[in-house]
């Protein structure tokens, strides 16, 4: 099974090809270079949902076989004390947080609205296989567009995802562009940062990019040997 890792930038991308011994072949794709890594392609997407899922879809579209498996790899930030600096978060569900309306009785998610959907679930199975590898946190990781920078917007955030571990900027963007080809999708983070007042000096972002190039490592062999009718 052939599986496509989609990171948002190059030193994400090139912490997950470390596990893999490195790339044998870069492939040019419209805004972007596929990095073929034995049974592995990482990309780096870009940063956003959006230039997330433009990217994972022309991947998927360009591959000359059918993907078994989309990753949304990389970084993001960690709600504490439940994801502290350092540690690993493989996602229950795929949650776009900011999707919706604000009402006068708050925010409503998109689908509230009566429009699309606001999450995606990963295979429960790979999701427990890969926590166990990794001792990664499994539980819901945020999509937002913005990056959390108050203490009011991390609680708000709580509020309305109870539960969740961790923040990104990507993972709704290729779950979405997964979804649409039908192929199945997982979420792995390193916490970088604390969700909440920004501060720069505190984050640890060569620590997080080391536990993702360890994750990756014993991640591998799981993703060799689980197929997707797996439960």
């Amino acid at each position: 099974m052939r599986v496509l890792v989609v990171t948002a930038v190059p030193v994400e991308r090139d912490a997950v090809t470390r596990a893999f011994g490195g790339g044998t072949e870069v492939l040019a794709l419209p805004g972007a270079e596929l990095h073929r890594t034995g049974a592995s392609d990482v990309l780096a997407g870009g940063v956003g949902p959006a230039a997330a899922a433009a990217a994972t879809a022309f991947a998927l579209a360009a591959a000359p076989s059918p993907y078994g498996l989309v990753v949304s790899a990389g970084i993001g930030g960690g709600f504490a004390p439940a994801a502290p600096l350092g540690s690993l978060v493989v996602a229950s569900d795929i949650v776009a947080a900011d999707l919706g309306a604000e009402t006068p009785d708050g925010f409503a998610p998109v689908t509230a609205l009566g429009f699309g959907r606001d999450r995606f679930v990963p295979p429960p199975a790979l999701v427990r296989e890969v926590a166990s590898a990794t001792g990664a946190a499994p539980g819901p990781v945020l999509t937002v567009s913005t990056v959390t920078g108050t203490a009011a917007r991390a609680d708000a955030l709580r509020a309305a995802h109870p539960g969740a571990l961790a923040e990104a900027m990507e993972g709704f963007g290729v779950a979405e562009a997964a979804g649409r080809a039908g192929v199945p999708v997982l979420e792995l983070r390193a916490v970088s940062n604390a969700v909440g007042p920004r501060d720069r000096a505190a984050w640890r972002i060569g620590d997080a990019l080391a536990a993702l190039t360890e994750a990756f490592g014993k991640t591998a062999p799981v993703l060799e040997g689980w197929h997707r009718h797996d439960h």
